[in-house]
């Protein structure tokens, strides 16, 4: 059985429950009339929908660009809604936590399972 990468794994729950977040900030900026009701709810909703689909891409190489794209525009929502500057950048901080220690634990899983293969390949002589 192949083992899941848990970089991928855990890039995938942060971006689901950003997703929810954003969802929740739209609703703010729609309560604050930040802007017109039409465009609050398109670029909410956009990105939200964004958010949720890109777990599906995630193991793919040029994704992990993309999730560091989406975390930029979360963090430029400030803008308009200014907590979202705090809670962008904490997202932020958590993806780059995803990133790193997901790869370093997918780096430190296939030396372990070389280990395996090799002691298993000496013990068979």
């Amino acid at each position: 059985m192949r083992n899941k990468s848990t970089k991928r794994i855990l890039g995938s729950m942060l971006l689901a429950f950003e997703s929810f977040v954003v969802f929740f900030a739209m609703l703010v900026a729609f309560g604050l009339k930040v802007a017109d009701g039409p465009t609050v709810w398109a670029i909410g909703l956009s990105l939200s929908f964004l958010l949720i689909l890109t777990p599906a891409i995630l193991r793919k190489k040029f994704s992990y660009a993309w999730g560091w794209f989406l975390q930029l525009v979360v963090v430029s929502l400030g803008i308009w809604v200014p907590l979202m500057y705090v809670i962008g950048g904490i997202f932020i901080c958590l993806w780059a936590w995803a990133m790193i220690a997901g790869g370093t634990i997918d780096t430190a899983r296939a030396v372990l399972e070389r280990q395996a293969a090799e002691q298993a390949s000496t013990e068979e002589i």
